[in-house]
Parts: C-alpha cells; structure tokens; sequence
C-alpha cells in the first residue's frame, strides 16, 4: 500500500516538473515583443492653422508605425514631469498662445533629458512669442512671410539625411516662412526669397527644415504646413513622418 502511494506521488512530481518545465520552454520560445514607442499630440491655439485637421493627419500614421499615442488640447499635458519623460516623442501643434511658467519648465525639462520634439510651421516655431528659452529649444522663431500664400520653391540641400534621403526640390503654394534662426541648427532644405513682396530681402536663403539638439532631446522642425492641405504634397507629408520618426529615435542616423 505505501508502494502504491509513493508511486503515485512520484507520477504526480514528474507531471508536476514536465509541466513547469514546458511553460518555462513556452516562454522562451515566444518571441518577446518590444515596448511600445509613446508619442503626445499636443494641439491648439489659433485655429487658423487648422491644427487639429494636422493632428489627425499625422497620429493615425505615427499609430500604424506601432507608437502609442496620446492626443492633448491643453498644455497642462506639460505639467506632469514624470509622465513627460517616459515619452519617446511630443509633437506639438500650438500656434502664438501663451504657456504658464510651470507648462514650459515641464516641456523643456522633458526635452533636454531626452524626449524627442517634433512640429511645424507655426505650431512649433510661433508659439509662445514671449518665451525665449522656448525658442532657444526650438531654433528658430517666424518673423514674417512676405506675400501671405505664393509659389515658393524648397530646395534639399542634404540628401544623404534620412529625413530627406531620396527627395527632390518641390514646390509650394502657402507661406514662405521668413525666420530667425539659431546658427547652430542642422539645415536640410531652405528656399530663397525674391524681390516681388520685399525688394531689400531678394536673394535670402532661409531654412525650412532643420533639426538640432536641446540637451539629450532630438528636435526637428519644418517651416512647411500653414494648413492641412499643404500636406498634400507628398514631399512636405514624408518629411513630416521621417522627422518624427528620427526625433522619436526610430529613424537611423546617416552613416
């Protein structure tokens, strides 16, 4: 009878092993799926700029790209420090407006540890007129476009850049942005103005898409995109999507 019972605890224990020992298998096995990317839309201010037709341009994409994606209308989003800096990527779509001491602290504190900056035309680069730590982040602050919406050309002057690699000269119909600029910036296309709106500035080349460094973040920038529409040309979205792409760290850099 104790035979018998030890026999049965002995199946029991070696049921017991080859069933622990085929999950610790499983799990081995199974290919182990990567963290999702986390990207924040934070859109508002003038509506001119028709920013949240942009967002719903761009999120849906940067979800298809395997990002986890949060869409914001208020920049109290840049209040909690913690929840920033677990971001991969802030797209920030906030024409002129104001920021509180507080709201911008936290953006730039999240950027300069390393959370990647991407945005464009005025969203980025004419918000906040008054914060100029903000535009030290950026790089570049609009002053003007001469003209309102003309014909103006880009022209890629880096074409080895993954963010332009492959892309030629195109041309626009919308605000030729005239900017002040950081030296430091990376330029990967500009355009040149004529004399036909401001005759003293005939001849200026000025960027229209750059990225840089603000601390450990990565920021890119493109003057492109006065509305929705602008995104039409194919050149102005892909250079969009690729800059995202490269500020989130999921664009390689050139060799």
């Amino acid at each position: 009878m104790m035979e018998k019972g030890c026999d049965c605890l002995f199946k029991a224990g070696k049921a017991a092993g080859l069933l622990a020992l085929f999950l610790i298998l499983s799990c081995l096995a199974r290919p182990l799926q990567a963290e999702k990317k986390k990207a924040l839309f934070v859109w508002g201010g003038w509506e001119g700029h028709e920013p949240k037709k942009c967002v719903d341009i761009f999120a849906p994409w940067l979800e298809q790209q395997g990002f986890e994606v949060e869409i914001s209308h208020t920049l109290d989003s840049y209040l909690d420090v913690d929840k920033l800096k677990s971001l991969d990527l802030i797209v920030q779509v906030f024409t002129m407006s104001t920021i509180t001491r507080e709201q911008e602290r936290g953006l730039l504190e999240a950027v300069k540890s390393g959370v990647g900056l991407a945005g464009w035309h005025g969203g980025l680069a004419d918000a906040f007129r008054s914060n100029t730590e903000y535009q030290f982040m950026v790089g570049g602050q609009w002053v003007a476009h001469p003209g309102g919406i003309i014909d103006y050309e880009v022209n890629i002057i880096d074409r080895e850049d993954p963010i332009t690699a492959g892309l030629s000269d195109f041309k626009m119909n919308s605000e030729q942005y005239y900017m002040h600029v950081d030296p430091i910036i990376e330029v990967l296309a500009t355009t040149t103005f004529s004399a036909e709106h401001a005759p003293w500035i005939e001849g200026v080349v000025m960027p229209v898409i750059w990225k840089k460094m603000y601390g450990k973040g990565r920021i890119f920038y493109t003057s492109l995109g006065h509305l929705a529409r602008d995104f039409d040309v194919p050149e102005a979205r892909t250079i969009v999507q690729r800059g995202m792409l490269w500020a989130a760290r999921s664009l390689e850099e050139k060799k």
